[in-house]
């Protein structure tokens, strides 16, 4: 196949997964909410929407631009999937429940959705990592890598696909259960075999970069940046799931981690294989490090002197507003000293280059104001730029008055 019919096969996934977007927002979207959603039916449908949208128009623009692209056919599964689930599991809804079940394949479309979104989820933590950004293997010995993570996907899906009892968002009794007693040991066998290959994705990822050049470190560095979320995600998602810790809220904060991984991740990957602006991502990287970085010192500060002020003027004030006052003028004031300590230490610790370039600079400036020698000024500016930006080769001319 060539390279342009490869590029307008591309269209075809796309269309598809577009169609059932297209399917499921039709059908009826006034599903009630079950008494344990935080957040409304209609939101979460919207942001999978987005998520199948984004996922195979990233798919397109990578299989148009880097035809055969391995990471370009990944997405494009990614939105297929996404979309098949979002079209089965509305189609079921409005045939079993609205429509009694008077239309066809209703109970296989609730089968189909019980399950389909798990392999989206399985490309991109266990595939992705490994084929990223070449769309290969780091090198044919880790080819068994992509061979484990395909176990890891049969058996998310099967854990998924036989579960007894009701289909979850759905009213019927799963047609293809096994017995509760081999359902333990397929879901015992299938989260081993997810967090392994999911260990072996990030294992591939660190070998990768201690192997990469230049240019495929700043790739990688973007699609660390964005996927830095996922393990926030997974974090807080068995934290809430797993009790009663956080409430709501942090349901919310998973709920936001999973969506922004989800949605970041896809076009930060794209941007990155068509190297897109990719030395910007130092840029982004340094500042989210000093402001989240900030921002935790100012919260803990903020807190701290709340308590140090309410215990040292309530008893004179009694309860009153004059603590939190006093605490909100502190951190105004701390907050230009404390990011440039911040941003001292974040260039000091991770950006050392940067960090001895200023100084190397700034050492220079306080000798240029004292030197009068043309001959050791000039030899000094070169010693300067060769430290600072490392030149193949400098030459300094100097225009002397006739």
């Amino acid at each position: 196949m060539t390279s342009t019919e490869r590029r307008w096969t591309a269209w075809f996934p796309f269309s598809i997964t577009m169609a059932l977007v297209a399917v499921s927002l039709v059908l009826p979207q006034d599903r009630p909410n079950d008494a344990e959603d935080v957040f409304p039916e209609w939101f979460l449908a919207l942001v999978l929407t987005v998520q199948a949208v984004t996922f195979a128009t990233v798919a397109l623009v990578i299989q148009r631009a880097r035809p055969g692209h391995a990471i370009g056919r990944l997405f494009a599964g990614v939105g297929l999937f996404v979309g098949i689930y979002l079209a089965a599991e509305r189609y079921q809804y409005y045939s079993l429940v609205l429509r009694d079940g008077d239309l066809p394949l209703d109970e296989f479309a609730a089968w189909l959705q019980s399950w389909t979104y798990v392999p989206a989820l399985a490309i991109v933590v266990t595939v992705l990592p490994q084929l990223f950004p070449t769309g290969r293997p780091v090198s044919p010995r880790w080819r068994w890598g992509l061979w484990f993570a395909a176990c890891a996907f049969i058996g998310m899906v099967a854990n998924d696909a036989l579960a007894p009892g009701t289909i979850d968002q759905s009213v019927i009794e799963n047609p293809t259960a096994i017995s509760p007693a081999a359902y333990e040991v397929v879901s015992t066998v299938s989260i081993l075999l997810w967090v392994a290959s999911a260990g072996v994705s990030f294992a591939s990822i660190v070998v990768r970069w201690r192997r990469a050049d230049r240019r495929e470190r700043q790739q990688l560095k973007l699609f660390a940046y964005a996927a830095a979320l996922m393990p926030l995600f997974v974090l807080s998602s068995g934290i809430s799931d797993g009790g009663e810790v956080g409430g709501d809220a942090l349901r919310v904060f998973s709920f936001a981690m999973a969506m922004g991984a989800f949605l970041g991740l896809p076009i930060a990957t794209g941007a990155s294989i068509l190297r897109y602006r990719l030395y910007d991502i130092d840029l982004v990287i340094n500042r989210t490090l000093v402001y989240t970085l900030l921002t935790t010192l100012l919260v803990a500060t903020y807190l701290v002197s709340v308590l140090l002020f309410r215990l040292a003027l309530d008893p004179v004030t009694g309860q009153s507003d004059l603590a939190v006052a006093a605490s909100t003028l502190a951190v105004a004031g701390l907050f230009r000293p404390l990011r440039g300590r911040v941003q001292g230490v974040v260039d000091r610790r991770f950006y050392r280059y940067r960090y001895d370039a200023a100084r190397t600079l700034e050492h220079f400036s306080g000798r240029l104001r004292h030197e009068v020698d043309l001959d050791a000024l000039g030899t000094d500016l070169r010693a300067v730029v060769h430290d600072t930006m490392q030149p193949e080769h400098v030459s300094l001319w100097l225009r002397r008055d006739p």
